[in-house]
């Protein structure tokens, strides 16, 4: 065999092992048969994934999404912690069929989960509606929470909260559709989702004093909660610490995954 063949079989030798490197590397987070289960929790089907090993770590998206916010986030801190991965009620691929939607109802929909794992306690971290799950989280089940990281969360849903411009599109939407009258399922459920945001949370700042945990406090220095309103959420929380990411908006986890990853990280490991 000449030196030329040789070198062209050794090439592509090196191009099928890196390809296969990296095709087993790849980790469809989200849709992952090998690690997906549905749970029976409080009278729907939710869908978790579990990654890694360690002290556990409660993954909480935003409205309308599912665990697949946290592709950037799940590599870093699977490497130490237990990652809890959860599709909220009625959103991704759990399916809630109740009229009815609230925080306070997902919130308790997160304990009964952590149960069922058999996990006692857990550290969270939740985005924008996950931030205000994992406050609320706090509040009704303090014994859950060892610490919470969370960003982007308002407590009413006012201009005050966000920001007026993204306030008006939703009162917009609102005023455009309320009216419908929506034929699928699909329609229904997420004119659901919509009206979760629309009329909730409406959390008094009072309540957030018996948050007894600590807490990491998160938003982008151009987020759309306003930073008012976040400053108010650290200020009325007992010994919480504020992060105001620069040069971000509200997707702080993936505008910043490496820094949000090692600053949430730091603040766990304390």
């Amino acid at each position: 065999m000449s030196k030329m063949k040789l070198l062209l079989l050794l090439i592509l030798f090196q191009a099928i092992t890196v390809l296969c490197y990296s095709q087993e590397k790849v980790v469809p987070y989200g849709n992952n048969p090998l690690a997906g289960k549905y749970y029976n929790i409080r009278g729907f089907k939710m869908y978790c994934e579990v990654y890694g090993e360690g002290q556990p770590l409660l993954m909480i998206h935003g409205n309308g999404g599912s665990m697949t916010a946290f592709l950037k986030n799940v590599p870093y801190f699977s490497k130490k912690y237990k990652v809890i991965l959860v599709d909220s009620r009625a959103q991704g691929k759990s399916v809630g069929s109740r009229d009815s939607l609230s925080f306070e109802m997902m919130a308790d929909d997160f304990a009964t989960l952590l149960d069922t794992l058999h996990v006692d306690k857990s550290f969270v971290i939740g985005w924008s509606d996950g931030g205000i799950n994992a406050l609320i989280l706090a509040m009704r089940h303090p014994e859950k929470v060892i610490k919470l990281a969370s960003s982007g969360a308002n407590l009413w849903p006012d201009s005050t909260a966000m920001n007026p411009g993204v306030w008006k599109d939703e009162q917009n939407q609102y005023n455009s559709s309320k009216n419908k009258a929506w034929s699928t399922a699909k329609e229904k459920n997420d004119w659901k989702i919509f009206m979760l945001d629309w009329l909730q949370p409406n959390v008094p700042l009072s309540a957030l004093k018996t948050i007894r945990c600590p807490s990491l406090i998160i938003c982008g220095d151009h987020d759309m909660i306003r930073l008012e309103h976040t400053v108010l959420i650290y200020q009325n929380i007992p010994g919480a610490s504020l992060w105001v990411l620069p040069k971000s908006g509200h997707a702080t986890l993936m505008e910043h995954a490496d820094e949000f990853n090692k600053k949430v990280d730091e603040f766990f490991s304390k």
